[in-house]
């Protein structure tokens, strides 16, 4: 079992207890035990196998090691591009650490009671951490790092039923893959925006994310009420969404570090997504029609109202004031988002066959 994460020695650096909860920032995530160790896997049995003796290989042994390209001063990343980076960083790590707390938790109240998944749930929680110790890692070269085990007592926890679990890990994992790969394939042609050696490890680390992501398509398609009625297909339309809208106004927050790469965010954001919509579509029945004319017009809008109420935030009016002034913008997020909604989907089986 993993039990700890790498730390930075270097203890005369920052440390931060934790950072702000907001509605886009990455939480823990605790469910119902029982029914995770009670999940029949027989349907999907030669596959899971397969996943495991993948994992078991741990293709990225030695790859999350930091080489002579660390050591140097990082005082040329300035600006505003310098704390878009650094935010950058302490999302991504939280999102792993999140990840890692999760899977370890599952592996060892599963250990005796469904075996194989908790072995499977052990080394994707191995792989989590090392993510969240090697992004750690690269924010004390920023003198910031995040206290991890003061955010295992202090963070909230949100429970999710393992149904929704299984949804959201599913789509996080694959839409991560996305972002690293197009990210690592654009510094390849783009070698003069890699400004710093961390992107240089995106192509192995997606594969983990990728890995993660077909575990959880197996685990998925082992349990046919979450995709093989009217009410998963609801469930699977919702769950698209908010990961798609989620992900496009943290794009667009952090538009300043995709200008530092030499990508442009709402084209970033809109290849991500798609290209998610359509991996998608090879585990679930249905798939969010992302041509329509209104989807990305209504997400992208999305995003501005987002950022209107970061401003108004950060503003020094008394609390009221902004929450008066925040909660038309609120409402029309929660519009746009129905309106989304409501855009009939695509029908994947009758697209690509049956599901595979």
């Amino acid at each position: 079992m993993v039990n700890s994460l790498p730390t930075v020695p270097n203890a005369d650096r920052v440390k931060e207890k934790a950072i702000e909860e907001t509605l886009l920032t990455p939480r823990f995530y605790t469910t119902d035990f029982d029914v995770a160790a009670n999940l029949d896997l027989s349907p999907q049995a030669e596959e899971m196998e397969a996943m495991l003796a993948e994992m078991r290989a741990d293709y990225n042994r030695d790859h999350f090691v930091r080489d002579e390209a660390f050591e140097q001063s990082w005082d040329c990343i300035d600006g505003e591009a310098r704390q878009a980076f650094i935010d950058y960083l302490e999302r991504s790590c939280v999102s792993e650490f999140s990840g890692f707390l999760l899977f370890k938790e599952l592996s060892r109240k599963l250990k005796n009671r469904n075996p194989i998944l908790a072995e499977m749930f052990h080394l994707m929680a191995r792989d989590e951490a090392r993510h969240a110790g090697f992004l750690n890692k690269a924010m004390g070269d920023f003198n910031r790092t995040l206290d991890l085990g003061y955010l295992t007592k202090a963070r909230s926890y949100t429970f999710f039923p393992i149904d929704w679990i299984i949804y959201t890990v599913y789509l996080s994992e694959k839409i991560g893959y996305w972002r690293y790969i197009i990210i690592f394939r654009h510094l390849e042609k783009h070698p003069e925006h890699q400004f710093y050696p961390l992107f240089r490890y995106f192509e192995s680390w997606c594969q983990d994310e990728n890995r993660h992501g077909d575990i959880f398509k197996a685990l998925l398609r082992s349990q046919p009420q979450l995709w093989n009625n009217w009410r998963a297909r609801l469930w699977i339309r919702f769950f698209l969404l908010m990961v798609f809208a989620t992900h496009t106004m943290t794009v667009h927050e952090r538009s300043n570090f995709y200008d530092a790469l030499g990508l442009d965010a709402r084209e970033f954001d809109r290849q991500v997504v798609e290209k998610t919509n359509d991996t998608a579509g090879n585990a679930f029945p249905i798939a969010l029609n992302t041509e329509h004319p209104q989807f990305f017009r209504r997400l992208h809008r999305c995003a501005d109202l987002n950022l209107e109420m970061a401003a108004i935030e950060e503003s020094n009016q008394p609390k009221w004031v902004k929450f008066l002034r925040k909660l038309p913008r609120q409402l029309a997020i929660g519009g746009n988002l129905i309106r989304l909604y409501l855009i009939a989907p695509k029908n994947t089986e009758l697209l690509k066959g049956t599901i595979r």
